[in-house]
């Protein structure tokens, strides 16, 4: 049995999401390209954590954030993030929002701009030397997302203190639950690592584009059954 809980996620969770998710990926080879060498894994959690108030707002109909919490201390375990497609995103503008517990709760004007601050005092320069490979994977996902509508598992974090243990599998499924409730196919794009806790799960994957065993993002589908 689970001793953590899926729930929504607030800007008060700000702190422990950038944490988990500066810790949760740095160690994985194709996201350190991303950053000159010299950068910290420390100095760059600390600028995550002054960015992560505003990216957790951003779009609020578009997207949906949960974390994976534990039963007996309330640390963080994971964490995901959602993007759903335009039609349901128009009908969150049009008054029925969906999957409302995931969404983000507002914050005041006063708040916003204080967080808009933080996040402008950042560092946040990565480098180009991904822009090869990233520009091959943002083709092929343009290219698949404009066949039909998919929600989109847009971000999934475990800090590796956690990992193995089924945090990452019971997000994902939780994500599962709501697609087909909402009859909606689910896409998600990763990197070798998560790769086959994607495929255990029921997602195919449908295409790769892959420079080397390390470098590589394999591109996945679950496809909701049908309603009887």
């Amino acid at each position: 049995m689970a001793t953590w809980t899926i729930k929504g996620v607030t800007t008060d969770d700000a702190i422990a999401v950038a944490l988990n998710n500066g810790r949760a990926f740095w160690h994985q080879p194709m996201w350190r390209m991303v950053w000159p060498k010299d950068i910290t894994r420390e100095y760059l959690i600390e600028q995550l954590t002054k960015r992560m108030p505003m990216r957790l707002l951003r779009d609020r109909d578009a997207f949906r954030h949960q974390k994976a919490v534990d039963n007996e201390t309330g640390a963080l375990l994971g964490y995901a993030r959602w993007k759903f497609p335009e039609s349901l995103v128009a009908a969150g503008k049009d008054g029925k929002v969906e999957w409302a517990e995931a969404q983000v709760p507002e914050v005041s004007a006063d708040q916003e701009k204080a967080f808009k601050e933080r996040q402008d005092s950042a560092w946040w320069k990565p480098s180009e030397e991904m822009n090869a490979v990233d520009t091959g994977a943002q083709e092929v996902k343009e290219r698949i997302l404009g066949e039909k509508e998919y929600i989109v598992l847009d971000y999934l974090a475990v800090n590796p203190d956690n990992q193995g243990k089924g945090v990452a599998s019971s997000l994902v499924e939780s994500g599962m639950e709501e697609a087909r409730r909402l009859g909606f196919p689910i896409f998600v794009y990763g990197f070798l690592v998560a790769r086959n806790l994607y495929l255990r799960l029921g997602f195919t994957e449908v295409e790769t584009v892959v420079e080397s065993e390390e470098n590589g993002v394999y591109f996945m589908i679950y496809e909701v059954p049908k309603a009887a």
